[in-house]
């Protein structure tokens, strides 16, 4: 059994994010991580691979600098790993990203291809279900388990206050929750080996059946009007007042709000 993990490495909100003079990210300038869902979604194939056998890809689109998040899921037990990287690709929206990934994934055997639901960077939830439609596979989206079936996979899909449980043959794409499950450490030893293996490496000329009207900016139909960091309050009102006036004016403010 052959599994693809698509995984993203993007910015650590928690460090602050910048921006390029068009809007985008710039992502060079940034702390980054592996994107939570895509990281349950890659233990996900761990674990298939352990209890049934696979073999697990994980495959990255990005800058040079993505080898790292690469590497960190081939030292969490990944057998192989892939980053496209060109200058072409860069500032896509989710359509050039899943036409490019879609690119690479026909170069790829595959059974089961495993997205994460959305990133942190982008909150869509499209890039998993646009890759099932450029390769005309199903799709089972926001899953919260996963089972092997022959040839087959049943998956217990999240909606609204309650689940599906879905079923559908091989080859097909599922995105994951976060809470699909909970992903273990990299390990010293696998660690070690991740450095030890080769990245494959591949640019535009490796993609198949993609057109360039269709990659980078360019190729992006979503066009960002503005975009900026998070907008600092001021510093407020002031005022000095003794214990009665000070609750006065605070129940004057809520009720003024309509608070109260």
């Amino acid at each position: 059994m052959k599994i693809v993990v698509c995984i993203k490495q993007v910015p650590d909100t928690a460090g602050g994010v910048k921006f390029n003079p068009d809007g985008t990210l710039d992502r060079g300038a940034m702390l980054t991580i592996m994107n939570p869902d895509d990281k349950a979604g890659l233990e996900a194939a761990l674990r298939i691979k352990e209890q049934n056998g696979a073999e697990v890809t994980v495959l990255t689109m990005g800058l040079p600098k993505a080898e790292e998040v690469l590497r960190e899921a081939m030292a969490m037990g990944a057998d192989n790993g892939i980053l496209v990287t060109d200058r072409v690709l860069g500032g896509a929206d989710t359509w050039a990203t899943s036409t490019t990934l879609a690119g690479a994934l026909r170069n790829i055997d595959y059974d089961l291809i495993i997205t994460g639901r959305q990133a942190i960077d982008g909150d869509t939830a499209q890039v998993g279900p646009q890759i099932s439609e450029h390769l005309d596979i199903p799709v089972i989206s926001y899953a919260k388990e996963i089972k092997i079936d022959g040839d087959s996979v049943i998956v217990k899909r999240l909606y609204d206050d309650r689940s599906h449980e879905l079923k559908a043959k091989m080859p097909c794409l599922i995105t994951a929750l976060s809470e699909l499950n909970e992903p273990r450490y990299m390990t010293p030893g696998g660690i070690f080996d991740a450095y030890e293996k080769e990245i494959t490496v591949w640019g535009r000329s490796d993609l198949k059946d993609v057109d360039d009207s269709n990659l980078g900016l360019k190729g992006s139909p979503t066009k960002i009007a503005k975009a900026s960091d998070k907008v600092r309050k001021g510093a407020g009102e002031k005022v000095a007042l003794d214990g009665a006036e000070g609750a006065s004016y605070i129940m004057g403010k809520l009720k003024e709000k309509h608070v109260i």
